[in-house]
């Protein structure tokens, strides 16, 4: 592909008369790739504009970039992404249009290069190839990949567990790891699921049921079930973990909030030889009864700074879900920003005397 004023807008004397920047061109050598990069009714180019303020028109292989100079070159290096994606054989759906985006806006003017293609952080698995959709996702990825204690906090909708099982299954699909292990705590059956009907499968499922939705995403399901048979993926409540000793195996441990402080001294003292561990939760979620402390809060504190030990701390930026989860993450987190400083202030008043 060759990319006219790469990176590098049009002189003074080429502006527009208005003082705005001049058009940007790009032009793209394989005719074939440019209806899916455009998207079906050029939706990809629509949503392009719409996030960055930018219009593009395509004439032929050319396409004309309109805007301030940096939604210009945020633009250009989001098309330049996806059409290196396309190139290898990779999907651009609308999800991979928001992650360009996010990944763009992160480095263009900054010196850095778009981490989205590389080869550090693609994870393939059996029914798709996965990328991380915006910077922390990538250096969370890293981390998963050569880090033995991970931690993922943050809200809903970020990826934590969904990129945790890419990785586990990508290591066990590559012969780096014998199993994967994934974990939840059933906090409303109380950790006790013997008064539930049904045999062991059906009383877990509901708790469960997210992390074979994510298993299924990457595997076929006959290639789930039977990994699942012969016990190399295993998905089971955090009450079964007691007792084992995990080794060579990828770890999850998800909902991690909802764990008791003596269920996650439980979960982190289970790795054994070769293996790795990722504990994820989200602290504004806790489902425990009121006055037990979280695991995961408590693990957060206690084990800060200890070697070999990671945290990757996510926020409502990094939520890659619809837009408006990412609104909602934020007027909630809004609220409770109020809410705490509407305590403290309430506090510092009831200490004048």
């Amino acid at each position: 592909m060759r990319r006219e004023d790469r990176a590098t807008l049009k002189s003074d004397r080429d502006r527009d008369t208005d003082g705005g920047p001049a058009p940007l061109f790009m032009d793209f050598d394989d005719n074939g790739l440019l209806t899916p990069l455009f998207g079906e009714h050029d939706r990809n180019l629509a949503l392009i504009e719409k996030r960055l303020e930018v219009a593009i028109t395509p004439r032929g292989n050319r396409l004309s970039i309109e805007g301030s100079a940096w939604s210009q070159q945020v633009a250009q290096t989001v098309l330049a992404d996806l059409y290196a994606r396309l190139q290898r054989g990779l999907e651009t759906g609308s999800g991979e249009v928001d992650g360009a985006i996010r990944m763009a806006e992160a480095t263009v003017g900054r010196g850095a290069q778009s981490a989205a293609l590389d080869e550090d952080v693609v994870i393939r698995t059996r029914r798709r190839v996965i990328t991380p959709r915006s910077p922390l996702q990538a250096d969370y990825v890293r981390r998963l990949r050569s880090g033995e204690l991970v931690f993922a906090l943050g809200p809903a909708g970020t990826g934590k567990t969904y990129l945790a099982v890419a990785v586990g299954v990508s290591l066990l699909l590559d012969g780096l790891v014998e199993r994967v292990i994934l974990s939840r705590p059933a906090v409303e059956a109380g950790e006790n699921l013997g008064f539930l009907p049904g045999d062991l499968r059906d009383k877990v499922d509901p708790y469960l049921r997210p992390l074979f939705d994510a298993l299924n995403d990457m595997l076929p399901t006959d290639q789930v079930m039977r990994r699942i048979e012969n016990g190399e993926i295993e998905v089971a409540p955090v009450a079964f973990m007691r007792g084992r000793t995990l080794t060579r195996a990828f770890v999850i441990v998800d909902e991690a909030q909802n764990t008791s402080m003596v269920q996650m001294k439980m979960l982190l003292t289970r790795m054994g030889e070769d293996s790795r561990m990722v504990v994820t939760g989200d602290l504004s979620q806790i489902d425990l009864p009121r006055g037990t402390r979280s695991g995961l809060a408590d693990a957060a504190e206690l084990l800060r700074g200890t070697e070999g030990v990671s945290f990757v701390r996510f926020t409502s930026d990094d939520v890659v879900r619809h837009p408006l989860v990412t609104r909602i993450v934020r007027a909630y987190d809004e609220r409770d920003r109020q809410l705490g400083e509407s305590a403290s202030s309430a506090d510092d008043g009831g200490n004048h005397d």
